[in-house]
Formats: C-alpha cells, structure tokens, sequence
C-alpha cells in the first residue's frame, strides 16, 4: 500500500498562503512566491525586533538631550551629573520626565549641575 502524501503537502501551503494573507499581487496567492515574501517578512521581523530596541533608546537620549539643554546642559554632562548624584533613573523615564513633568526634570537638571560644579 503506497503511501499518498496530498494531505501534508496541502497542509504546508496553506500554513504560508495564511502567513502571506493581506501581500499584493502573487505574493499571496502562489505557493512559491508567498512561501518566499513570507521567509523574508520573518526574517525582517526578527531583525525589526532588534532594530526597535536601538531606535528607542536613541529616541530617548534625543530628548534627554533637547530637555538638558533647555537648562544649559549637555547630554554627557547631564548624564554624568545624575551618575555623581546617584541617580538611577533609566533613559525612558528620563525622556518622559523631559516631555511630560518639565519641573522635576528642572530639578533633576539642577541636581546633576550640583554634582558637577
């Protein structure tokens, strides 16, 4: 008795063609071509999840930048000031102080000005 393989097969394509739902033209609708959009979107995606990480934290050191030089200090010296301090804040918090509560980043501004004079 032969074994009939259609069912893995089917199974198999229809696993990409899911994956590749919502690509244009023949992307979605070929096995072959939707099989290869789909492994490069994965692969990208896997790399865009790493890409993020250093996007954010870039973001971040842009405002806390543009938020310590609105009180005559630079970014380094802002940072090295708060280390002096002892200040333990992470970047993100930092970047959200400098939009969202310009007061107490006023103050953590001052405080490292404090340590580094």
């Amino acid at each position: 008795m032969r074994v009939k393989r259609g069912m893995a097969s089917h199974r198999r394509h229809k696993r990409y063609l899911d994956a590749a739902k919502g690509f244009r033209g023949g992307r979605s609708v070929l096995y072959r071509t939707a099989r290869e959009a789909v492994e490069r979107a994965w692969a990208n995606s896997f790399v865009g999840r790493k890409l993020r990480k250093r996007d954010f934290r870039s973001l971040w050191i842009v405002r806390i930048n543009a938020g310590a030089r609105e009180h005559g200090l630079s970014y380094s010296r802002f940072m090295n000031g708060l280390a002096k301090a002892g200040v333990s804040l992470d970047r993100k918090v930092l970047s959200a102080l400098a939009i969202y509560d310009k007061e107490d980043f006023a103050k953590l501004v001052e405080l490292a000005k404090s340590k580094l004079a």
